[in-house]
């Protein structure tokens, strides 16, 4: 018996049981990169307070981590939203902050959320954290790229050629 699809609705991968592997792709690994650097600037940070804090921060540079805070958590909550409603259904997610990039949790937490909490709280820990972060999801996030082009074939090079940011 053939399966009718209507012509508007968006091709999926095949029908599998989806792990948490799916959900969150290279986010173990880069997370275990990142780690050490999480380690070793928490322990520098609290022996020696100075190394990290950010001398004379000024009201604008509070208010300017504060208005990068916003979109970096907005992009954050919304990617995780997408993907537990896609991913489970085989869907390639290709809208909302994945049509701006194709890795809008690593960047966000990476280059937003990290160094504007580091800021609010007078130091550089956030930035040094974040710039682990982004390196790591730089190393592994080709493998989860790998691993979406075997899913999802020609449609996932067509996402990837139509992306806003593709180095992001």
């Amino acid at each position: 018996m053939k399966t009718y699809t209507p012509p508007d609705a968006e091709p999926r991968a095949p029908a599998r049981k989806v792990t948490l592997k799916d959900l969150i792709g290279s986010g173990d690994r880069i997370m275990l990169f990142t780690l050490p650097f999480v380690v070793v600037g928490v322990i520098l940070s609290a022996a020696f307070p100075s190394l990290f804090h950010i001398d004379g921060s000024s009201s604008a540079l509070r208010v300017l981590a504060i208005v990068l805070l916003i979109p970096g958590v907005t992009i954050w909550v919304w990617s995780v939203v997408l993907i537990l409603r896609k991913v489970p259904r085989g869907e390639l997610i290709t809208s909302g902050p994945f049509a701006l990039m194709k890795h809008p949790i690593y960047t966000s937490v990476a280059l937003l959320v990290l160094p504007a909490i580091g800021v609010v709280f007078d130091s550089w820990l956030g930035a040094f954290i974040g710039i682990a972060l982004y390196v790591g999801s730089r190393i592994y996030s080709p493998a989860e790229e790998r691993e979406l082009s075997r899913t999802f074939g020609a449609r996932w090079d067509a996402y990837r050629g139509a992306v806003l940011i593709p180095w992001l």
